[in-house]
């Protein structure tokens, strides 16, 4: 794709970047096909073809962002089914996280969707207020339900994202797990010591993922710290285009990172939420002009594993017994497309004893993405209704999972229970039967 910045507009190191990936463009459209928000609505513009006219467009002319072209780039998932598909090897990630960033520096949001959004980034980073939020939305919710719902679905709006945050809190939270700066040493002669990233909604919502993920590590000979001063990843408000923000929140956790590294010694950071791995794994490009941070930042990415990365060369127990269960294997998005980890997960609970049954259009995105189940309620309901009945072909006893925000959005749509990876892997290694939704 030609593209016409000018030589000023070059010296920024990001609008380079952007320039390199829409130069390896060749508008084939091989990435309409995999693109959840085409396959739903049919738009061009819904598509990434479509979005990276638009974004080209826009840095270009260096303009503020129009109402139209917010819309399309808002209704974009980041699920990077496209980037699989792309035969040319576009970084769309790198592109709409630019195009996010200049939309939350130059565009004047409705103030309903900056107060909604506002809220998001506030509460989810912090386990403590997003635990408040959620008791004070069991309170609230049989009174917003009573509230008719708006004329046009398909627009988001105040009223709808509300109901939509509330339909995702949990009947009950569990309590709290293991707090930071914890080590939990390995049972037995010590083979490994890692990092273990706390998370920010999934310690309120299912500490039981990380609680599995401690037992079967150390039950294979692995110390594990939860480093004290983590802060959150950041992913969440990324997404949201608060890089200003998700910097302070890499650099904090790079310095306590690699302060526990040099301590005591880190074989791995690891990551049981795929959507906060793709990013982490990611500081080091976020990170890289910037002079302090980029060597650890680069290190730290390095680091970075997804828990089913490390735990595939651990040689896991035999299974304590074989197990007839059908596990629907949901391929979340960040973890397929974002880390390209596709059949690992699928080989370990089959190496475990369970039958592992593919799901149909396993590359759609399952509509959770984030925050965007709150922020387009409608096309993620329609991407979860359409998941959940796929997921219901292969007729599952359970459904296992590698990120809790996928977990959280397909429990919302089926009876079946919806557990994590490393919780089947614990279980038939030693640990407990993994919890009901």
């Amino acid at each position: 794709m030609k593209t016409e910045f000018n030589l000023a507009q070059l010296a920024d190191p990001d609008i380079a970047v952007a320039d390199g990936i829409l130069r390896a463009c060749v508008h084939c459209g091989f990435c309409t096909a995999t693109c959840p928000t085409y396959v739903l609505l049919g738009d061009e513009l819904d598509s990434p073809r479509g979005r990276i006219v638009l974004i080209k467009e826009m840095l270009e002319k260096n303009a503020p962002p129009t109402a139209e072209v917010v819309k399309h780039i808002d209704r974009c998932l980041s699920c990077l089914a496209c980037m699989t598909t792309c035969p040319s090897g576009v970084n769309y990630m790198h592109l709409v996280d630019q195009a996010r960033a200049r939309i939350e520096k130059d565009y004047t949001r409705p103030w309903p969707d900056r107060l909604v959004r506002a809220a998001l980034a506030w509460l989810m980073p912090r386990p403590a207020l997003f635990r408040l939020g959620m008791v004070v939305g069991r309170l609230v919710r049989p009174l917003v339900n009573l509230l008719p719902l708006p004329h046009d679905l398909r627009k988001p709006t105040l009223l709808n994202r509300v109901k939509a945050m509330l339909a995702l809190a949990p009947a009950h939270l569990p309590p709290a797990g293991p707090s930071s700066g914890t080590v939990f040493p390995a049972l037995g002669p010590r083979r490994g010591r890692v990092a273990l990233l706390h998370g920010c909604a999934q310690q309120v919502l299912a500490p039981r993922i990380n609680t599995a993920a401690i037992r079967l590590l150390t039950r294979h000979g692995i110390e594990v710290v939860l480093v004290p001063d983590e802060q959150c990843c950041g992913a969440l408000i990324h997404h949201l285009g608060r890089d200003v923000q998700t910097l302070a929140y890499a650099r904090a956790n790079i310095t306590v990172w690699m302060k526990e590294a040099e301590r005591g010694g880190l074989d791995a950071i690891l990551v049981t939420t795929s959507g906060c791995g793709t990013v982490i794994k990611d500081y080091g490009f976020m990170l890289r002009e910037d002079a302090e941070f980029a060597a650890s930042a680069a290190k730290v990415s390095a680091l970075a594993q997804d828990i089913s990365e490390y735990v595939a060369a651990l040689e896991l127990q035999n299974p304590l017994q074989r197990s007839d269960l059908v596990i629907a294997y949901h391929s979340a998005c960040s973890l397929q497309h974002g880390q390209k980890i596709r059949e690992l997960p699928k080989e370990l609970l089959s190496k475990s004893g369970f039958v592992v049954k593919d799901v149909p259009e396993s590359h759609l995105c399952c509509g959770s993405a984030g925050t965007y189940n709150i922020l387009q309620p409608d096309i993620a309901g329609k991407l979860r209704d359409r998941k959940v009945a796929n997921i219901a072909t292969v007729k599952p006893d359970m459904i296992a999972a590698g990120n809790i925000g996928c977990m959280v959005q397909i429990a919302s749509g089926t009876s079946v229970p919806v557990v994590h990876t490393i919780e089947l892997l614990d279980w038939a290694t030693g640990g407990p039967r993994p919890g009901l939704n």
